[in-house]
């Protein structure tokens, strides 16, 4: 068997921990940052130390950002009234990228799920209410996913904010675009129909 040089396995191994990224993805990666020019993994090893000591989380929505309110928070031309809750803060970027929504979030960090040891209080659920205690909050979007981790979560935090007088609202679900209906499954094809809406 053929050793590899202690650094070259080494960086192979840690690729390999991250999430998509199996023995022959990450011995690419490894052996294409080899031919590359070195400030180019210096730039690289630079970016990787940068998430840990310039990333913080954003004391308001818990958003990850550099500064503390992030700029969404801080932003004056975001609606205030309209809360969109979410699970990561991928899903932020992902509905940024729509240039549809004009208000505030909250990040979640998580679902409830039993089976990994995820309960409520693991999750950004207090910080939440204490925000819709104190601010203009008037309806919130409740956009966790359409799993079962995701629905509920939902319903759990409906159930707690029903009694705040909190409009609560949650994303349509339905086909996706360019999508065939003979390959949606029931549950989806259910929840189309349910959310229709009328033709303009």
């Amino acid at each position: 068997m053929i050793q590899l040089a202690r650094p070259i396995a080494r960086l192979i191994d840690e690729f390999s921990r991250l999430p998509g990224i199996g023995p022959k993805t990450a011995s690419r990666l490894t052996f294409y940052l080899l031919r590359t020019q070195e400030e180019q993994a210096e730039s690289l090893a630079q970016a990787l130390l940068a998430l840990h000591s310039q990333v913080i989380t954003c004391q308001v929505c818990y958003n990850l950002a550099e500064q503390s309110p992030c700029h969404i928070c801080a932003s004056e031309s975001r609606d205030r009234s309209i809360l969109c809750l979410v699970e990561e803060p991928l899903d932020v970027l992902a509905l940024e990228r729509t240039r549809e929504f004009r208000g505030l979030y909250h990040v979640l960090h998580g679902a409830i799920s039993p089976m990994d040891g995820i309960g409520p209080e693991d999750l950004k659920i207090q910080e939440l209410l204490q925000r819709l205690r104190s601010s203009e909050v008037k309806e919130i979007i409740l956009a966790t996913n359409p799993n079962l981790e995701g629905e509920a979560t939902a319903m759990y935090i409906q159930r707690l904010i029903s009694p705040l007088g909190v409009r609560v609202t949650r994303l349509a679900r339905g086909l996706p675009m360019g999508g065939d209906l003979e390959y949606a499954d029931e549950i989806t094809l259910s929840r189309a129909l349910e959310g229709r809406s009328e033709m303009r």
